[in-house]
């Protein structure tokens, strides 16, 4: 996933900033998962409430990023450009990124006060399962958001010989 990642940052890094700091957000988040997985795996019983918590907000900080400051924009810029195709394929992605963010709602919920916690820490590794295969398909579909509604546009794309 990480690698991933890299491979977004240098596809569209630079071309816009609140995308930069969108896949930055994206790289920071999968550090932290990584780290909570490593401490899943290390010891279940010792990974601490704070580890937990730390890794949530950059989950929920990153989706609202995507949800209140990114999509809207990619669509901004599709409705500038008039291109009606490219918000078509918007919306059904996302369609799907939001059964993405409805499994980070029930996470954070699960962990949420230190009581849910400790009575779902036993569930915590197969969070962490669900959680790798469902942001690695976010990833996926956000990469194809920004690839039809932002790259499209770009000035290197649309003065591109055709």
């Amino acid at each position: 996933m990480l690698e991933d990642c890299k491979n977004a940052q240098e596809r569209w890094g630079g071309v816009h900033s609140l995308i930069d700091r969108w896949l930055q957000q994206r790289r920071d988040l999968l550090i932290s998962f990584i780290e909570l997985k490593e401490a899943c795996d290390a010891e279940l019983e010792s990974v601490s409430k704070a580890r937990i918590d730390h890794f949530s907000e950059s989950l929920m900080d990153y989706i609202s990023a995507g949800h209140f400051e990114v999509y809207p924009q990619l669509a901004k810029e599709a409705h500038a450009f008039n291109d009606e195709s490219a918000l078509d394929i918007a919306d059904k992605l996302l369609e799907r990124l939001e059964m993405s963010t409805e499994m980070v709602l029930s996470f954070d919920t699960d962990f949420a006060s230190t009581a849910s916690c400790e009575q779902n820490i036993a569930r915590l590794p197969a969070w962490i399962d669900r959680l790798a295969r469902g942001l690695t398909e976010r990833f996926a579909l956000e990469d194809q958001l920004i690839a039809r509604l932002h790259a499209a546009h770009s000035p290197e794309t649309s003065n591109a010989p055709a």
